[in-house]
């Protein structure tokens, strides 16, 4: 009988200490925050990232009342950043911007010094870009379909740039060959800026650009688009169809952005930061800021973030294990 009493009292504490703390961390999720707040970028200053990055640390800082200060963090392809987050303390205080290279990098870099899904947990999708596939003027071309005839009438004869072996525009090709069961000639590059100039120099063929870095080349003539491989049309060139639309079945690639903070975060809090996100997505002069950089705002919900990271974790995953692609 002793030993049960002395079972029903350890159980009655525990349960009594429960009840204590639960106060508290609401408290706590109601006054956040109480300090600054650190905003890693996880890639060099003046990139789409950091842009990104910035325009949104700005708004929660005006949202939240608090400081939220920016830290690049760059290098490995945004990992070290990225890790940086992942062993933060999960209080709320430590958050991330990343991108598609989030997802990638989990397949991609095989040693990487965190788990993508078990150590980070996504707020909300913040940010899309469309990407358009575009080709030199001088490519016979005159749409997606007849690229693709080109290619399969000569595998291997069709050159497409890219800004490097595992980058977001690599992949969105062989997402393509692995679509339409084509083979065509990777000429990667330290960048997109350089493989576009030589695209438009007719070195390559094609390239599949994200829509900002190809805008002012497809106003200037200087590249003629062929279609965008978002599922809707995009609204800085609605004459220009979709991958699916050009007969692609099933084809997606978009350029996302997404708020990140350590797993384990207090669920208030990320509840409270989702939220305020919501409002700055919907805020019109923030629209016309990523409207200005080829970008579309978004929100997602915390549980619809989550899902769409590992979605595309295992989208890439099955990309890049295909085309045997390695970091450069």
């Amino acid at each position: 009988m002793k030993k049960v009493h002395r079972k029903s009292a350890t159980i009655a504490c525990a349960l009594s200490l429960l009840a204590a703390t639960l106060p508290a961390a609401a408290a706590d999720a109601q006054s956040f925050p109480q300090r600054p707040i650190r905003f890693i970028v996880p890639f060099a200053p003046g990139g789409g990232n950091d842009i990104v990055g910035r325009i949104v640390a700005q708004q929660l800082s005006e949202a939240l009342g608090q400081s939220v200060v920016v830290d690049n963090r760059g290098g490995a392809g945004g990992t070290i950043g990225t890790d940086v987050a992942a062993k933060a303390p999960a209080d709320g205080y430590t958050m991330l911007i990343n991108n598609i290279s989030l997802a990638v990098n989990a397949t991609l870099m095989p040693k990487l010094p965190y788990d993508t899904l078990r150590d980070l947990a996504p707020v909300s999708i913040i940010g899309r870009q469309p990407n358009i596939l575009v080709v030199y003027p001088g490519v016979k071309a005159k749409s997606v379909k007849e690229l693709l005839a080109l290619a399969r009438a000569k595998p291997g004869a069709i050159n497409y740039g890219s800004g490097g072996i595992g980058t977001a525009s690599h992949l969105a090709t062989e997402l393509l060959q692995l679509s339409t069961g084509t083979r065509m000639n990777h000429v990667p590059y330290k960048g997109l800026a350089p493989a576009l100039v030589d695209l438009m120099g007719g070195r390559t063929d094609f390239i599949i650009s994200t829509m900002a870095s190809a805008l002012p080349h497809l106003k200037s003539g200087k590249l003629r688009p062929l279609a965008v491989t978002t599922p809707a049309r995009s609204s800085f060139f609605p004459e220009v169809p979709t991958m699916i639309e050009a007969g692609v079945a099933g084809y997606e690639f978009t350029t996302w952005y997404a708020l990140v903070v350590p797993a384990g975060t207090p669920k208030p809090v990320m509840q409270r930061l989702n939220a305020e996100l919501g409002k700055i997505a919907a805020a019109p002069a923030v629209r016309e800021q990523f409207a200005r950089q080829g970008l579309e705002t978004a929100h997602a919900s915390i549980a619809e973030a989550g899902a769409y990271l590992a979605a595309e974790v295992r989208k890439w995953g099955k990309v890049i294990k295909a085309s045997g692609a390695r970091p450069n």
